[in-house]
C-alpha cells in the first residue's frame, strides 16, 4: 500500500490517465482487502465477547445467532472474491440472451432473464448498457445485448454461460398447459486495448440500418444501428442504443474485439480439456440450470446440484448462492449433493 502511495503522490503521476487509472484501481483493491481484513476482526471479536457473556449466563442466543449469520455471510463473500482468479475474472463483462424455439413463449422467458440479470446488476452496484435489443413478436424479446460495467463481473457472470430452462403454465396458452422453454445466455470479458486482437479491415463487412425501437418518439429516422459482420470466422455483431452511428460503430467494435477474444480463450480451454480427466460442461449447449415454476416451485443447478426452493428471489436477482456454488465447484469440483430430478 506505501508503495501505491507514493506513485499517487509523484509529480508525474498523472501524465499518463491509462496507467494512473489502473495505480488507482489497484489501490481501491489493496483498501478493500485492508478494510474487509479489519471488518472480520471486529466481527470475530463481537462474537467472541458474546460467547463470553453466554457462558457468563447472559442471555444472548439472539445476538449470537444474528452474528453468526452476518458472520458467514461475509465469509462468503471473501471467498467468491478469492475463489476469481482467473487471467480477466476482474474485468466487466458483455452479455448476449437468445431464446430457443418456441416463439413468445421462449422470447418472454429471455425477457425474464435479461430483468433476472438486470437485477443482480443493482444489487451488486454495477452499471449497465443495453447495446442491442430486438423486440419480440408480441412479447419478451428475440436477443438483446448488454454491457456490465463493474470489477470482477465477468468472473461472476460465467457461470451463467450455457442454456437455461424454464418449466411453467404458460400464460399465453389458452388451456393453461405445461411449457417447457430454454434461452441461452453468453458472456465475454470486455477488453482494454492493452490487449491486441488482429482485426483486418478488409475482414470485415460494415453494414447500416434503421434503428428499431418501440414505436413513435423513440424510432430513429436515420440508419444510425450498425452491424458487422468478421467474415473470416462468420461472427456478427450489432450495436443500435446511440444516436450516434460513429458511437454504435465503437459500440459494435467491442463486442466483436470481445467475441473473438473469448474465441481465442475458448480454444485454449479446449486444447486443456483435452489433457485433463475431468471436464467442466460450461460450453455453450449444455443445460445448466432449471426453473420450474409448475407443477412445483424448485430452481436447480445441474452443475452443482444447487436447489432453491424459494424462486422468486432468485428471478428477483438474487444469484449469489448459485454463483458462489459454481465458483467453488468450479475451483474444487464440490456440488451440494442433491440429486433430486426435475421434469421434463
Amino acid at each position: 500500500m506505501d508503495e501505491t502511495e507514493a506513485l499517487i503522490s509523484g509529480a508525474d503521476f498523472w501524465n499518463s490517465p491509462e496507467k494512473s487509472q489502473k495505480v488507482m484501481q489497484e489501490r481501491k483493491r489493496l483498501q478493500e482487502a485492508i478494510d474487509n481484513d479489519a471488518r472480520v476482526s471486529s466481527l470475530t471479536s463481537d462474537l467472541d465477547t458474546l460467547f463470553e457473556l453466554a457462558r457468563e449466563g447472559e442471555t444472548v442466543s439472539g445476538e449470537i445467532e444474528s452474528s453468526l449469520k452476518n458472520y458467514g455471510g461475509v465469509l462468503e463473500k471473501l471467498e467468491t472474491l478469492m475463489l476469481l482468479s482467473g487471467e480477466n475474472d476482474i474485468r466487466p463483462a458483455i452479455v448476449a440472451i437468445h431464446p430457443g424455439a418456441g416463439g413468445t413463449e421462449s422470447q418472454d422467458w429471455a425477457e425474464m432473464l435479461l430483468r433476472m440479470y438486470l437485477r443482480w446488476t443493482e444489487r451488486m452496484g454495477f452499471g449497465t448498457v443495453i447495446m442491442d435489443r430486438q423486440e419480440g413478436e408480441g412479447a419478451g424479446i428475440k436477443s438483446v445485448t448488454f454491457e456490465v460495467n463493474g470489477e470482477y463481473a465477468y468472473g461472476l457472470l460465467q457461470s451463467e454461460i450455457g442454456i437455461h430452462r424454464l418449466v411453467r403454465i404458460s400464460p399465453f396458452d389458452a388451456n393453461a398447459r405445461r411449457h417447457t422453454s430454454f434461452a441461452s445466455v453468453f458472456v465475454y470479458p470486455q477488453i482494454d486495448d492493452e490487449i491486441k486482437i488482429d482485426i483486418r479491415v478488409e475482414d470485415l463487412r460494415i453494414d447500416t440500418f434503421r434503428a428499431s425501437g418501440a414505436g413513435g418518439q423513440h424510432v430513429n429516422m436515420t440508419d444510425s444501428a450498425v452491424r458487422i459482420t468478421h467474415l473470416p470466422t462468420n461472427t456478427v455483431v450489432q450495436c443500435q442504443n446511440e444516436r450516434s452511428q460513429h458511437k454504435n460503430r465503437d459500440g459494435a467494435m467491442k463486442q466483436l474485439r470481445a467475441r473473438l477474444y473469448e474465441r481465442e480463450l475458448e480454444k485454449k480451454r479446449e486444447e486443456a480439456r483435452k489433457t485433463e480427466a475431468s471436464k467442466l460442461d460450461i460450453k455453450f449447449g449444455s443445460q445448466i440450470r432449471s426453473y420450474v415454476l409448475a407443477p412445483y416451485r424448485m430452481i436447480k443447478d445441474h452443475r452443482t446440484k444447487l436447489s432453491v426452493g424459494d424462486v422468486d428471489p432468485v428471478l428477483d436477482g438474487d444469484l449469489e448462492p448459485m454463483i458462489h456454488a459454481y465458483l467453488v465447484y468450479r475451483k474444487t469440483g464440490k456440488t451440494a449433493g442433491d440429486t433430486d430430478d426435475l421434469p421434463e
